[in-house]
């Protein structure tokens, strides 16, 4: 038994190692056997491919082109049938002169903000007038998702070439004959919502997004030669640099806010205007004496709606119809300004000179015709008006027309009414919340045992804002804050001092004109009893 047994044992060991030896052996032609099917898959599939192509040679070359366009319809319209998803795409250029799309643009803006971090392939492109030049998209035959109101889109980059025949795939620049595309993917059954809402919402936030990056400029207008030939252009810009905030503005606090409320109030008016029937526009009128911060204020509003400028130079504009040509061609989100409006042209008196006309004798024609012709501008009153509120002022929206000027009571009440000059802004002398706003500019500071003194003589004195600053900015790096305080407090004495003696200079003049008014008059009524004597002396009665 026990050999048995032990027999029995050598045996079952011995079938246990030849059995763990075929295991071990198993894997090995496991793996063959994968590598042998997988060789015949490739192999099958090698061969299908170039029986695909083969045949797709041989369709391309031998079946007519109106044959393949139909079977490549009914193809699409059976795929179609089956497949769920719907695809809009969105070209980079359209139209007659394949201008660049504005909703390629909108959209390349929308998903460079959101590919940079989803897509895996980015592809960097340097974007003039923005402050972020270098823009990060997805490359082409690149897709990211995106989701709206929980519905999920696809949103992929593609290109095509026109004309194959001239692809170079070797070439290191691109075909002229390529065209870009975006390609929209989304559900059949969130049509609506993509269709109504979604392309609409993606539209405005990429022209939203393309406000906020890009560099405001600021234009000025070219004489009318220059409008015509291979650079034509009615404007010419450079970049607007201008710090100007309403933080560092030099202003009464309540009227600060009371102007940044009417701005934020406008910027959102858009349904309010239309609603109510008006162009979507708005004039502010500044006054007030030189230094007050008159173009410090434009520069803020500006940099605060984040518009461009368009400076106005009236005397290049030959006439009104020039200046109408020039409204068409500023865009929507701009500030229209003419500085010192009431030196510009003489359009102050055109309604009295033209009384006087007509009561004067006519004219030599010639005579007239060579006035007119020597006059660098023809530009008149009511084209100015028209320019301000006609009918050619609602082309485009989102605009705010701003006049500056110094002597208000010399502009035509025509010319500054409400509706066309709609909130007048006077730019006064510096107070002392004007003060605290420089004192904290200029020397950091934002309270001082001076600044009660310097409040006392800013009320009893007429110092410019641009005054207060040259006084309170150091000259050298030896004056502290207070030298720039105390040299404020001593111009300010000076400006007292100055103004109470032109004070007391007109009050002497004024005592000196009443006192010959009044000789005036004792020496006429003597004259006239005198003479009452010489006609009683004669015997005249």
């Amino acid at each position: 038994m026990a050999r048995e047994n032990m027999s029995g044992e050598r045996v079952v060991v011995t079938l246990g190692r030849v059995y763990d030896r075929k295991r071990k052996r198993a894997p090995h032609k496991i793996k063959i056997k994968i590598r042998e099917m997988m060789g015949e898959l490739w192999a099958q599939m090698g061969s299908l491919m170039a029986t695909m192509v083969f045949m797709y040679t041989m369709f391309e070359r031998f079946f007519p082109p109106h044959f393949r366009d139909r079977l490549q319809a009914y193809t699409q319209k059976m795929t179609n049938h089956f497949n769920p998803y719907i695809q809009i795409t969105f070209p980079e250029f359209s139209g007659e002169r394949l201008k660049k799309s504005e909703a390629y643009t909108a959209i390349q803006t929308y998903l460079s903000a959101n590919s940079s971090q989803r897509a895996k392939r980015l592809k960097a492109e340097v974007v003039k007038d923005s402050q972020h030049p270098l823009v990060l998209s997805m490359d082409d035959n690149e897709e990211i998702t995106d989701e709206f109101q929980g519905v999920k889109v696809w949103w992929s980059a593609s290109k095509i070439s026109t004309n194959p025949q001239r692809y170079n795939p070797f070439s290191y620049y691109g075909s002229s004959d390529e065209k870009r595309y975006y390609k929209l993917t989304f559900h059949k059954s969130y049509r609506d919502i993509i269709t109504m809402s979604y392309i609409k919402h993606v539209l405005e936030e990429g022209k939203e997004i393309e406000m906020r990056n890009r560099q405001l400029k600021l234009y000025t207008n070219n004489p009318s030669s220059g409008w015509y030939g291979y650079k034509r252009s009615k404007w010419s810009h450079i970049v607007f640099e201008h710090p100007a905030t309403f933080e560092t503005l030099a202003m009464d606090q309540k009227r600060k806010e009371d102007i940044l409320k009417d701005l934020v109030k406008f910027k959102k008016g858009k349904d309010y205007y239309a609603k109510i029937g008006k162009a979507w526009k708005r004039g502010y009128l500044l006054y007030g004496p030189p230094g007050t911060g008159k173009s410090t204020m434009i520069a803020a509003i500006a940099n605060f709606m984040n518009y461009d400028v368009y400076d106005l130079e009236l005397t290049a504009v030959k006439d009104n119809t020039e200046l109408r040509k020039l409204l068409i061609e500023t865009p929507s989100k701009s500030i229209t300004v003419i500085e010192d409006i009431d030196c510009s042209l003489d359009l102050t008196g055109q309604r009295k000179k033209k009384e006087e006309d007509e009561n004067e004798e006519p004219k030599d024609p010639m005579k007239r015709n060579e006035e007119e012709s020597s006059k660098s501008s023809k530009v008149t009153l009511s084209g100015l008006l028209n320019f301000i509120d006609g009918i050619w002022s609602a082309c485009g929206g989102e605009r705010i027309i701003i006049f500056t000027t110094n002597y208000v009571e010399k502009l035509d009440p025509a010319l500054i009414r409400r509706g066309r000059m709609d909130k007048h802004i006077e730019m006064s002398y510096c107070c002392y919340d004007a003060f605290k706003v420089l004192a904290k500019n200029y020397l950091d500071i934002e309270s001082h045992l001076l600044f009660s003194r310097i409040g006392r003589l800013l009320e009893e004195t007429e110092m410019s804002p641009a005054d207060v600053a040259e006084n309170l900015m150091p000259k050298s790096v030896d004056e502290d804050v207070e030298t720039c305080l105390e040299k404020l407090i001593k111009a300010l004495e000076v400006d007292k001092e100055e103004k109470a003696r032109k004070k007391a200079e007109e009050e002497a003049e004024k005592k000196l004109e009443e006192k010959q008014k009044e000789e005036s008059t004792q020496m006429e009524e003597i004259n006239k009893e005198k003479t009452k004597e010489n006609v009683k002396e004669n015997g005249f009665h």
